[in-house]
């Protein structure tokens, strides 16, 4: 057997453990210990006071927004890569995805790509991103480099930089340069930052930095943010990334942390033991290896400031992208069960990287990180799709739908859980490849606690849990929850309130997430599938429970509400005298997985739909992919017309006409033998194709009829089904797309054409050799039946994606 299957066998093998069968596993934690109080002042901020008085703050445990603690989920959009038209509608799809703060990098060879010459217009117009995101309630964080990373050519910076001058330290040539970069950004934000009443609260200095020596190190990021300054780039926050040993100055700037659930920039073509971005962290923030290209030799500053700073996060793995000789793909919980492993583990900044996937701008030469150019990796040259939850033309991906029940969670009860220590279980896996413990945490404060639960596990089955109870020894007493065992299925994920404060009324815990508060007292939690739902509320209960198709109970010390069948009608009151009755909403997994929250008909509303739905100026906007019925169920009711009810809900049911887009695909050419994939690189492992090996390429024309967007036709996806190494779609000569195969379907907005195109697209496939020493997901490695090589176009169609807009 191979080392990767002889992993795997040991680690079922470790399921199989002494536990009796039908014996209650009790699984306890220690929770009693005082949870310390932060301390403020050590970590400067810019100017963090803005007009009217509201203030942003930061202490060593948590950010704080007009004093209170805030807990804000930031997503990372980048507008270089995206049309200027597209903006106004993503960033509000960010916002009603649970986004509270958008980041991006501002990528220096995007904008002066010729020494001296900026270009910020068009796609390439900060400012008018900037204002759109304040427009739509968005804070942002600008992540001005001068190096980015960010998988394009030589990390950020222009060529004629690189050709001229060393980088990355104290050089006087290069921070002049740096010095006026900086200075156009700063141009840029006037009038937009948090201190002028401007939405720009952070600036991320550098990315990845961990190198040491004169000039260097600690030394070079003080420079650069004294340079920010002077450019008048005053935010509140300075942040620099906090993984592979980085070096920053302790108490001028912020650590931000990540870590990804695989790693596409490895260079085995196997799949990778568990990784620990599944594994609760008890001692460290710092991940492995998150694909920095430089590597350090000495203890990097995140690891020595723990105590100092709290534990922010900035690239959690929202998608992963599609290298050359590593094409991972993830499944919806592969990212989504990450979520209650960093919340669990003391994250106090959800930050994702990337949550809206893109396309690289074509200059004078493509744009992108490569071999060939020095880098590290290979990434398509135009497609930055990353995997993402909103994909490059706004495609909602299941990933999104996954993600947003925590999102909700931590937009209203965020700021209960900032204040709240981690506390590590009795019991614990010894390592992140250990599967056999529960992996499971409790962060509390008091008598107050949430519980964190991950059962999923990238590419290594997870058992079901059978007759599991847990106790959680807190101050006051000890919670065990629920009252009887319950079986745990496998994969599954969530978070559980103990001793929850629902507006007076004291829930003890439920073995249901709390999703949000909706005006009115409405409380909406979301069942986990398999788990049966039961609420346990204090003695002050007794006798107020108001429910018809479930159980109460009301024993000696607590009243209990089980039996609860979770839907659209499954609700119960809480009345009691001299009280604000309160309404408990419970959802199940897909419904909550349906939910988007936003403000409509001049109210915050909860939406449930299986189309895309997000909020944009009072209006509720629905995209439908393929489907033209739509659907979405509203609570509580708006006083539109509508086409009834569904329980608790109002329902708008519309069905547009049915849109078909024909594609007629002549063959072109037939593909040639590929030649074999060479290995090389900073890597020393498979590089692409350098440019004439494209020649032997398969191709097609692809002529669409004629088509349009319309009212009820949001967009005109071009969706392509192939099997190969390297796809590219051209129109005329220019290469409008490209994509590496890994099992993905491509997707090609047709509003991305010149309006002024004639004639059919092509299409090309560089054959993918069987002994391509790259690696593809198990699942998705093409049969070659005995063939040294694939180049194969199954399918192509046009996707019309419908538009509704309710309360225009």
């Amino acid at each position: 057997m191979t080392r990767t299957t002889l992993l795997r066998t040991a680690l079922l093998l470790a399921f199989a453990g002494p536990a009796v069968a039908g014996a209650e596993q009790l699984l306890t934690v220690d929770a009693t210990a005082p949870a310390p109080d932060p301390h403020t002042g050590y970590i400067k901020l810019g100017t963090a006071t803005a007009p009217g008085g509201h203030a942003l703050g930061i202490n060593n445990q948590y950010l704080t927004r007009d004093g209170k603690p805030w807990l804000p989920v930031m997503g990372e959009f980048h507008y270089t890569r995206s049309p200027a038209a597209s903006w106004d509608a993503e960033l509000a799809k960010m916002k009603s995805a649970g986004i509270d703060i958008v980041a991006s990098y501002i990528i220096w060879n995007h904008h002066e790509a010729t020494e001296g010459k900026f270009d910020w217009s068009g796609n390439r117009d900060l400012r008018r991103f900037v204002q759109l995101a304040h427009k739509h309630g968005l804070d942002v964080v600008v992540r001005v480099g001068p190096w980015s990373h960010a998988e394009v050519r030589y990390g950020g910076f222009p060529d004629w930089v690189v050709d001229a001058m060393p980088t990355r330290g104290n050089d006087p040539t290069y921070l002049r340069y740096v010095e006026r970069y900086y200075r156009e950004i700063g141009r840029q934000l006037d009038g937009l930052l948090y201190k002028q009443g401007g939405p720009v609260i952070g600036a991320q200095i550098e990315n990845e930095y961990n190198l040491g020596g004169p000039g260097r190190g600690a030394d070079h990021i003080r420079t650069l943010k004294g340079l920010a300054v002077k450019a008048g780039i005053d935010v509140p926050y300075y942040t620099v990334t906090g993984w592979d040993q980085t070096l920053y100055p302790s108490g001028e700037v912020t650590p931000v942390f990540g870590g990804y659930p695989d790693e596409p920039w490895a260079t085995s073509t196997k799949e990778l033991p568990p990784k620990e971005t599944y594994a609760f962290r008890f001692d460290t923030r710092v991940s492995g290896d998150l694909g920095a290209q430089t590597r350090a030799s000495q203890q990097g500053t995140a690891e020595t400031d723990m105590e100092k700073t709290p534990f922010l996060g900035a690239e959690y793995g929202a998608g992963l992208p599609a290298m050359y000789r590593r094409r991972t793909l993830v499944s919806a919980d592969d990212i989504a069960s990450m979520l209650p492993v960093q919340l669990g583990s003391g994250v106090n900044l959800m930050g994702y990287y990337m949550f809206h996937g893109g396309r690289n701008p074509v200059a004078g030469t493509t744009l992108e990180e490569s071999t060939k150019s020095g880098g590290y990796n290979d990434v398509p040259a135009i497609n930055y799709d990353f995997n993402a939850p909103l994909g490059p033309d706004g495609q909602q991906r299941d990933v999104l739908a996954s993600l947003r029940p925590f999102h909700w969670f931590l937009h209203d009860f965020g700021a209960r859980l900032a204040p709240m220590t981690v506390r590590k279980p009795d019991v614990v896996p010894k390592d992140p490849a250990d599967l056999g413990p529960a992996r499971w945490s409790v962060r509390s404060r008091g008598d107050a606690a949430f519980l964190f639960y991950d059962g999923h596990i990238r590419q290594y089955p997870t058992p079901a849990r059978e007759q599991v109870r847990f106790a959680i020894k807190l101050p006051g007493a000890t919670v065990t929850l629920p009252r009887k065992p319950v079986d745990l299925p496998a994969g599954a994920y969530f978070a559980w309130p103990v001793n929850f404060d629902m507006g007076g009324q004291r829930l003890t815990y439920a073995t249901a997430q709390p999703l949000a508060k909706l005006d009115g007292g409405t409380w909406v939690f979301a069942a986990q599938d398999g788990v049966p739902v039961e609420f346990a509320f204090g003695e002050k209960a007794r006798g107020c429970v108001q429910i018809q198709r479930a159980h109460v109970d009301e024993g000696a010390d607590a009243v209990v509400v089980d039996g609860i069948q979770p839907g659209l009608d499954a609700a119960f009151t809480v009345r009691c005298p001299g009280a604000k009755p309160l309404t408990v909403l419970v959802l199940s997994q897909t419904q909550a997985r349906q939910a988007a929250i936003g403000t409509f008909q001049g109210q915050r509303r909860l939406v449930l739909s299986e189309a895309q739905a997000y909020f944009d100026g009072g209006r509720l906007v629905l995209r439908s992919a393929g489907q033209p019925h739509v659907r979405a169920a509203v609570y509580p009711a708006t006083t539109l017309k509508s086409a009834g009810r569904d329980g608790l809900f109002q329902v708008f049911d519309t069905t547009l006409p049915a849109r078909n887009v024909a594609v007629a695909v002549k063959p072109l050419r037939d593909a040639q033998p590929a030649r074999p994939v060479r290995i090389g690189g900073n890597a020393n492992a498979a590089v692409q194709p350098d440019p004439e090996a494209f020649g032997t390429s398969a191709a097609w024309l692809l002529d669409v009829a004629a088509a349009s967007k319309s009212k009820d036709v949001d967009s005109l996806l071009l969706d392509i089904d192939f099997t190969g190494d390297v796809a590219r779609l051209f129109d005329g000569t220019r290469m409008v797309d490209d994509w590496y195969y890994n099992g993905q379907r491509w997707q090609f907005d047709l509003g991305n054409l010149a309006t002024k195109r004639q004639g059919p697209l092509t299409l090309t496939v560089l054959p993918l050799r069987a002994d391509a020493p790259i690696y593809l997901p198990r699942e998705h490695r093409p049969d070659f039946g005995g063939k040294p090589q694939v180049a194969e176009l199954k399918a192509v169609k046009v996707v019309p994606v419908y538009r509704v807009e309710i309360g225009k």
